[in-house]
C-alpha cells in the first residue's frame, strides 16, 4: 500500500488528508478530512486531479490584457497545454465578463471564459 499525504484545498480549514492508495495506485479511501469537501478533494486528487487555470489573454486595441479562466477545472497534466492555447489567442473588444473566449480548450468540454470587461 501506499499512503499519500495532502493538505485539501476545498474550504479555509486546509485539512491534513492521508489517502491510501493500493500498489497499483488505485484509490483505497482517505482520512483527515472534517467535511464532505475534504473527502471529495481526497479521492479526486488522487484519482483524476484537476485545476482552474487563470491567465492574461492578448486583446486587440487594448493597452490592458484580458484576464480569463476556465469555466470548471480542468485535468492537471492539460494545464500548460491550456496556456498555450491562451498566449495564441488574439480577442477583439469588445468583451464582457463571461464571454467565451476559447470553446473546448484542448479537446475538452472547458471553455476559457472573460473574468472583465473590456470596450
Amino acid at each position: 500500500m501506499i499512503k499519500k499525504e495532502l493538505t485539501c484545498i476545498g474550504c479555509p480549514m486546509g485539512c491534513q488528508l492521508t489517502a491510501t492508495l493500493e500498489d497499483d495506485g488505485s484509490f483505497i479511501s482517505v482520512e483527515g478530512f472534517t467535511c464532505p469537501i475534504g473527502e471529495k478533494y481526497g479521492k479526486e486528487e488522487c484519482t483524476n486531479p484537476t485545476r482552474m487555470v487563470t491567465a492574461l489573454a492578448h486583446a486587440v486595441g487594448s493597452k490592458t490584457p484580458l484576464s480569463v479562466k476556465t469555466s470548471k477545472p480542468i485535468d492537471k497534466a492539460k494545464i500548460f497545454d491550456c496556456l498555450a492555447e491562451i498566449a495564441k489567442v488574439d480577442v477583439k473588444t469588445p468583451v464582457h465578463i463571461g464571454d467565451v473566449i476559447i470553446s473546448g480548450v484542448c479537446g475538452t468540454d472547458v471553455n476559457i471564459i472573460a473574468t472583465k470587461e473590456l470596450n
